[in-house]
């Protein structure tokens, strides 16, 4: 069956010898990573790199790549969509086998249990402080192992939002936030919060990302924007009140430093948490227009960001942000007081002209059925299917919003869709295999 998957959300890491601030990319033109498409990484206590992509799982040590097919057949152009290191085990959310454990020399599956609790296509895995998995799966719910009994949690029971997992969290309080395409959960063992944009400032139901700081506050990453909340009150970022690069926020981590790190559809951006930001804008400088989709802090202090077409970027020896990038914007959401705010603030009313106003477009899966909705603000658009290589493949001139688009004779790869109306244009990602 072809498989599809919306809203992919990354993470990334590596080791760079000591120096300047700089950039470096992996991809499969320079280096032996197996793939360009990264859907995960973490990076174990050794400073081992662990790489999830499209086409499976590889490690890099030193400076040395390892394709782990080699070890595991089932890991061959396997999509691997997250990865979890628990001391010396790591945990491998993948798209067929469901969840696979590897503890250096033993593999371990879970076949069964994935076959009974419909465990493919496994999205996110969080460990709490009791070792107990939590673990989100597309379009099946939310499910807890805690090395003995596995217990299934879905929109029937009447505690999730959606069955559609997006991301999960544990705070310090061992409670459970789960990011859904329908809104933010909170679980804390035995009872159930919901926070969506009818009951709460969050900007978008659709939640990418979430990290928690020090002081157990939440940021939670959207398809509209940056929200914090404190437990009390909520504080919405976007591209028009702060210097942030893009809306969608794919990826979050908070560095040693206590610096919250971005990964958006518009390049990489870092914050204080409180007045400071620094951006690196995707298409300038040394970062190419892509998505980038999330980021993984390793612990020699590295950043790493996996992106859905061009490999890994890793950012070293960051100095901290310039203390004169204060966050006091102006009513566009540029600092006043920066001399290229005007410049900034036309880039802004371009971007702005090149998406659709007002409206949100959000694609919703029907992998069983073969085919894709798209729901808009608007009733008609046209609707331009892209390959990874940026070609044009398809043309749906008068798409009415909701209605099907079948998928059951494209042929696999990556995709960009083009959703374009009378106002502009919004574009969202997708990946069939």
């Amino acid at each position: 069956m072809k498989k599809l998957i919306a809203f992919i959300v990354l993470s990334s890491c590596f080791l760079l010898p000591a120096g300047a601030q700089k950039w470096v990319n992996y991809n499969v033109k320079n280096s032996e990573i197996n793939g360009n498409n990264v859907l995960a990484i973490a990076c174990d206590a050794k400073g081992n790199l662990w790489v999830g992509t499209t086409l499976g799982l590889c490690q890099l040590k030193g400076r040395t790549w390892t394709d782990y097919a080699m070890f595991n057949e089932k890991l061959k152009d396997q999509f691997v969509n997250c990865l979890v290191v628990e001391g010396n085990r790591l945990w491998i959310g993948t798209d067929d086998y469901g969840v696979i454990e590897f503890n250096g020399t033993r593999w371990t599956e879970h076949s069964e249990e994935t076959r009974r609790l419909n465990m493919k296509y496994i999205r996110d895995i969080a460990v709490d402080h009791a070792g107990v998995k939590w673990i989100g799966v597309t379009l099946s719910g939310f499910v807890q192992y805690d090395g003995v009994n596995w217990t299934k949690y879905t929109v029937d029971e009447g505690g999730l939002l959606s069955d559609f997992i997006l991301c999960t969290v544990v705070d310090n309080r061992d409670r459970k936030w789960i990011g859904t395409n329908d809104g933010l959960c909170v679980f804390d063992g035995s009872r159930w919060t919901s926070y969506t944009v009818k009951n709460s400032r969050l900007p978008h139901n659709i939640c990418l990302s979430i990290a928690i700081d020090k002081d157990n506050v939440k940021w939670i990453g959207t398809l509209e924007g940056l929200c914090r909340f404190d437990g009390k009150e909520w504080k919405v970022y976007n591209t028009d009140n702060s210097p942030l690069p893009g809306n969608q926020i794919n990826g979050l981590a908070i560095d040693k430093e206590g610096l919250l790190w971005m990964a958006t559809d518009g390049g990489v951006a870092v914050f204080d948490r409180d007045s400071r930001w620094e951006t690196f804008p995707a298409g300038r400088g040394e970062l190419p227009k892509c998505m980038y989709q999330n980021v993984v802090v390793d612990n020699k202090g590295n950043h790493w960001f996996g992106t859905d077409e061009k490999g890994l970027f890793c950012l070293s020896e960051y100095p901290g942000i310039p203390k004169d990038n204060l966050a006091e914007a102006g009513e566009d959401g540029v600092d006043p007081s920066d001399p290229s705010a005007s410049s900034e603030r036309t880039n802004k009313s371009d971007r702005k002209k090149e998406q659709v106003s007002d409206d949100k477009v959000r694609l919703t899966p029907y992998l069983d059925k073969g085919y894709i909705t798209l729901t808009m603000g608007a009733p008609v658009a046209e609707v331009v299917f892209l390959n990874a290589k940026g070609e044009k493949v398809r043309t749906v001139p008068k798409y009415q919003n909701g209605s099907r688009l079948s998928i059951a004779k494209m042929k696999k790869g990556a995709y960009t869709i083009k959703v374009i109306t009378d106002k502009g244009s919004r574009t969202v990602k997708f990946t069939l295999k």
